[in-house]
């Protein structure tokens, strides 16, 4: 089954730096299936992320790629995930990483 991977970030990334490396242990990160996320791709599309880089700035989610969510996002993804009762996990994890002003990484497929 196809997954996407969400952790929170500790440290902000740094401006110089490529995030290309498949690391979701690192992060901690929680999986949420790719059913669950492929459906919302679309509402996705406006929110401002970066692309595998803080110098790729994109909007929506890189879906087989790694996404730099950053904290003044973190509403607007929990806006599109409101009413899904399958991302439970991932309304709690995005509500801690705004709690802290924390980036949230993404692994997608």
């Amino acid at each position: 089954m196809a997954k996407h991977e969400f952790g929170i970030m500790e440290s902000a990334p740094a401006p110089e730096r490529e995030y290309d490396a498949y690391e979701p242990a690192k992060y901690r990160c929680i999986s949420i299936a790719d059913e669950a996320i492929e459906p919302l791709l679309e509402a996705f599309l406006p929110i401002s992320c970066y692309w595998h880089s803080l110098k790729r700035k994109e909007t929506g989610l890189a879906y087989c790629g790694i996404t730099l969510i950053p904290p003044e996002s973190l509403e607007a993804f929990l806006v599109v995930i409101g009413r899904e009762q399958t991302m439970e996990k991932l309304k709690g994890l995005l509500r801690k990483a705004q709690e802290e002003n924390k980036f949230v990484i993404h692994f997608g497929i």
